[in-house]
């Protein structure tokens, strides 16, 4: 009797093929004996929030031919479709890679689910000369906003997660161990295996990063805020220009699509001049958070100012006439709530934010013909409404605001590797300067306050 020829299925988009893939393909065919293959189309990809696919699907369908280890290549283009096509190619085991462990169980009451230990290091193509390079982005630093940042850029073609760094080794192996990537305790050797250094670090400590990480010829994703210095950020911006490397600053606002739409509908002249922005942003972290805690650098300023003095510099530019700050502070000295006035040769500002003391976080922009209202939290703008004189006509729009909304600056700094400077314009580098030059004017103010 013939034994039964056991069909293993995997899922993929593979685009701009690499090692990664190509070991995963081998090791899924080594699980059977007849192996199917997934491949999404880039429409399909778009609903489940990967962005950036660069190869056409029939290049990508070549691609994975070419290893040999596809005995059938199907195309996946719904949800729900694993289901079905486990059972309608009476499938034995359906395995993917280890960075999607847990979220494919409902399938083990069909078939047998494995997931493959992730392929860590990436290097060039094993098929063909590609057009554009995998990036392998680097982590300085293990706190949440890092954590978030790891499955954010497994959602962006282009671009491989290749390891985190930290001077504390403990916290090195704990995050990569979580996340499945490599850990470094040595900067050197972090170095030679990256192409990108993504700051996650503490603020204080973003400038020698940034300065550590182009000096060693690399590309810079860096957190808000950028430097706390108007003069470093000068500094940094005309060194990473001078070697020709990409410094970028990580607000994820000013890249999501609903913000960028409502920028377009306020300067379209459909609410006439602005005369006022208000932006507010609060929220309520732990009295023994390090925000809360560190005397030098928290505060609720340099935790959410960078949020809620975007839409300002947006709208009315970087060349204030006037700034103010007002702050309620702690038995510590750190501000628990900071309101920032600005006056502008056309109109005027405010922005507020809080870390102690809740408000109602929304984004208002007035003008002499209507406003636009955005509820919180706006900074991750997915719905706004345009109001008019009439009460009755009330404007309504809509935009996709996808998870943590990370994979929307990790696209755009992709782009403009890729010199696609169409994208240059969502945060420029004077409006970074003139953000780290508030930061050092608030801290001027702070110490004039204890004083």
């Amino acid at each position: 009797m013939e034994k039964k020829k056991i069909k293993v299925i995997t899922y993929g988009t593979f685009d701009l093929f690499h090692q990664g893939h190509y070991r995963l393909l081998q090791r899924a065919k080594q699980l059977g004996d007849y192996l199917i293959v997934g491949i999404t189309t880039e429409g399909y990809d778009k609903t489940r929030g990967k962005l950036g696919v660069v190869d056409s699907i029939m290049t990508r369908i070549e691609n994975v031919k070419k290893t040999g280890f596809a005995d059938e290549i199907i195309i996946e283009d719904s949800p729900g479709q694993k289901f079905s096509d486990v059972k309608k190619y009476n499938i034995d085991i359906f395995t993917v890679g280890s960075d999607w462990t847990g979220q494919f169980d409902y399938l083990k009451d069909y078939c047998k689910v494995v997931y493959l230990e992730r392929t860590k290091d990436i290097s060039s193509t094993m098929l063909r000369e590609q057009k554009q390079h995998i990036q392998r982005i680097g982590i300085i630093g293990t706190g949440r906003i890092a954590g978030r940042f790891v499955p954010e850029a497994k959602l962006v073609s282009g671009v491989s997660t290749q390891g985190v760094y930290n001077p504390h080794k403990e916290s090195a192996l704990k995050f990569a161990e979580e996340w499945d990537i490599n850990a470094y305790t040595d900067k050197e050797e972090f170095y030679r295996d990256i192409d990108v250094a993504y700051i996650a670090s503490p603020h204080e400590t973003h400038y020698e990063y940034i300065k550590e990480a182009l000096a060693h010829g690399k590309h810079v994703i860096c957190e808000k805020p950028l430097v706390l210095q108007r003069k470093q950020a000068e500094e940094v911006f005309a060194e990473a220009k001078e070697k020709g490397l990409l410094l970028f600053e990580g607000i994820k606002t000013a890249y999501c699509p609903g913000f960028q739409k409502l920028l377009g509908i306020a300067c379209s002249g459909i609410i006439g001049t602005i005369r006022n922005v208000e932006a507010c942003f609060t929220k309520l972290e732990s009295p023994t958070s390090r925000e809360l805690t560190d005397r030098r650098f928290g505060g609720s300023f340099r935790e959410l100012g960078s949020y809620v003095m975007l839409p300002i510099l947006k709208l009315y530019g970087t060349e204030y006439k006037k700034i103010e700050f007002d702050s309620i502070r702690d038995e510590n000295g750190l501000d628990l709530f900071t309101r920032v006035s600005l006056r502008y040769a056309t109109g005027i500002a405010t922005a507020t934010c809080g870390l102690g003391v809740k408000s109602e976080g929304r984004l208002l922009i007035s003008g002499t013909l209507g406003y636009i209202i955005v509820e919180a939290p706006w900074w991750k703008t997915s719905y706004f409404e345009v109001h008019y004189e009439d009460a009755g006509r009330v404007d309504k729009y809509s935009e996709i605001f996808l998870g943590d909304g990370l994979r929307y600056e990790i696209s755009d700094f992709v782009a403009l590797l890729n010199h696609h400077e169409k994208n240059a314009f969502k945060l420029t580098r004077g409006e970074s300067i003139a953000l780290s030059g508030i930061m050092e004017r608030f801290a001027e103010g702070e110490q004039l306050a204890k004083c």
